[in-house]
């Protein structure tokens, strides 16, 4: 019985190592996740009422300081991760969905794929603050929901061309092709035949997605469309606090720290699940 080389002993190593750097990866997202979905049970004050002086210093009652009104910045910090993160997961999945059926049936059926392609090219050239202004101004009263609305419209274009893109030369694999001469209906074989094989390419995509969620939803918050004082929401608390940032740094700062720590652990986290081949076709299409 021969000995083990040290070839075979790296190769052995080499799945717990990536299995490390996986969770190494995932857990933080999941951390920033959970912690401000439980926020509002840990915070100290409500968000609505003042314990200290306006822009006051972190203090005993405020680990944070105040914030423009006085109230406790650390628990409004607390609370305003929850609205954020449940918008954007929405807006992800549902621009993840459409994307995926879109450009599958594109690259399956032509006629379509050409009006998927046009329609996609016309909607990216939209401005994120133009799309939302004008759904906003649209529907007046929608609110966050208003919000949400924008940036599905806003983000399901350039998705369905990453997808097409992917799916292109599976369109032309000869199982694809076998499926078709087997009389096999569109929503069949993009189904059995081609979604499995984009699982990886959907996976990273979704992680790209949470980022421009966050994104689109914070610069709403900030231009207030959306929610409105006095919400406790992150991307709020950054203009509501701004006028003071010098008197009370945290004010302003912890929010923005929130929303980038967010945005960067979850896309982390996407992109070490998927394949290093799936992410540089996202990334680079």
């Amino acid at each position: 019985m021969s000995a083990p080389t040290s070839t075979s002993l790296t190769a052995g190593r080499r799945p717990g190592r990536a299995r490390y750097r996986a969770v190494r990866r995932v857990a933080p997202g999941l951390i920033l996740v959970l912690l401000a979905l439980i926020g509002p049970y840990l915070a100290a004050h409500p968000i609505d009422t003042p314990v200290t002086a306006p822009f006051a210093a972190a203090g005993d009652g405020a680990p944070l300081g105040g914030d423009q009104l006085g109230r406790d910045v650390l628990s409004r910090l607390l609370h305003g991760g929850t609205a954020l993160i449940g918008s954007a997961l929405l807006v992800t999945a549902v621009v993840t969905l459409l994307a995926t059926l879109l450009g599958c049936f594109a690259v399956l059926h032509p006629t379509l794929g050409r009006a998927v392609e046009r329609t996609a090219d016309v909607l990216i050239l939209l401005p994120p603050v133009l799309g939302i202004m004008l759904i906003a101004l649209a529907w007046p009263g929608g609110g966050r929901w208003a919000v949400i609305g924008a940036a599905i419209v806003l983000g399901t274009p350039y998705a369905v061309r990453i997808v097409a893109g992917a799916a292109a030369p599976l369109a032309n694999a000869g199982y694809v092709e076998a499926a078709t001469a087997r009389g096999e209906s569109l929503p069949y074989i993009a189904a059995r035949e081609l979604l499995p094989n984009l699982r990886a390419t959907v996976l990273a995509l979704f992680g790209l997605r949470f980022v421009e969620a966050v994104y689109i939803i914070s610069m709403a918050g900030f231009l207030q469309i959306g929610p409105q004082p006095p919400a406790a929401d992150w991307a709020l608390m950054i203009r509501e606090n701004a006028p003071g940032i010098l008197l009370n740094p945290w004010a302003v700062v912890a929010p923005s720290l929130a929303i980038a720590a967010l945005a960067i652990s979850v896309n982390l986290a996407s992109a070490s699940l998927a394949p290093r081949s799936a992410r540089k076709a996202v990334t680079t299409s």
